[in-house]
């Protein structure tokens, strides 16, 4: 059994054990596992600087308390094997961007450059907060359009109370009024769909679209039938413009749409041909 530090370990394993091995990961509590213990925070601000560690509700642990330690052993044990002594402030430094920037395509240049450091360093710390389950990404998706499309993944934290942390965020007001409240909504639910596809046995990779005219669902999911598009927005009332996005790429698509709308109100409901599912019940 290994922790964060599952590519170090990778490394050391001189032997392929194909065949031989098998491989789980625990992720963090997703909203089914809450709500089925009625520990789900009440709305979306709250959950996001909650965040889903298990330790902060078996011990209701303040989030406060939580993630400046977690911080600190993460870069004491997992990153000082990888990354010197001397550019550990700059480590902390990407680490903060990256939680600047979730929701948003990932460009190694203008990280690299915003930090002052070199686009392989840039790339190579990347990796390592990535192979430690601090952040993942959602890939573009290509097939069957004939347009030209954004080709940069998406950025995402593994976890939205580390990400409000980083940002300095205390409580679900300050997340409200954060005028990066909409990606960090995303966030949520974008990590929550992941991680609830997982639990169910599904490892297939997510994706979004968006091409070079800033048209942009932010999820699309293949199925061996259809293509799931759906649009996340904080909002808490539901109005018909957020279904334009919806339309407008489905009708780029050879196969058929399922549209969903997932946003930050309490009730779910069919508009149309549109799901609008609520925050609480998301992906489930």
């Amino acid at each position: 059994m290994s922790g964060s530090q599952n590519f170090l370990l990778c490394e050391r394993i001189t032997q392929s054990l194909a065949g031989r091995v098998g491989v789980a990961r625990l992720r963090p509590l997703d909203f089914a596992e809450l709500s089925a213990a009625d520990l789900l925070p009440p709305t979306p601000p709250d959950a996001i600087v909650r965040g889903f560690y298990p330790e902060l509700y078996q011990t209701d642990l303040p989030s406060a308390f939580f993630y400046p330690s977690y911080v600190s052993t993460y870069l004491e044990r997992d990153v000082t094997p990888l990354v010197r002594s001397a550019n550990m402030g700059d480590f902390r430094r990407l680490m903060a961007l990256c939680a600047a920037s979730v929701g948003q395509t990932l460009n190694y240049s203008t990280f690299a450059k915003r930090l002052q450091l070199s686009v392989p360093t840039v790339k190579t710390w990347l990796h390592y907060l990535e192979g430690s389950y601090v952040i993942f990404t959602v890939g573009p998706y290509f097939e069957n359009f004939g347009k030209r499309l954004v080709k940069s993944p998406k950025l995402y934290f593994t976890d939205t109370g580390l990400a409000a942390y980083l940002l300095q965020l205390g409580d679900g007001a300050q997340v409200q009024a954060f005028e990066g409240y909409g990606a960090l909504f995303e966030n949520l639910i974008v990590a929550n769909l992941r991680k609830s596809r997982f639990n169910a046995g599904n490892q297939h990779p997510l994706y979004f679209y968006r091409d070079n005219h800033q048209l942009e669902v932010e999820l699309l999911e293949p199925t061996g039938t259809e293509i799931i598009l759906t649009e996340i927005k904080a909002t808490s009332t539901y109005r018909h413009r957020l279904r334009t996005n919806l339309d407008k790429v489905a009708t780029l698509v050879n196969k058929s749409v399922r549209k969903r709308v997932i946003y930050g109100g309490a009730e779910s409901m069919s508009v149309g041909d549109v799901e609008c599912v609520s925050w609480r019940e998301g992906v489930q």
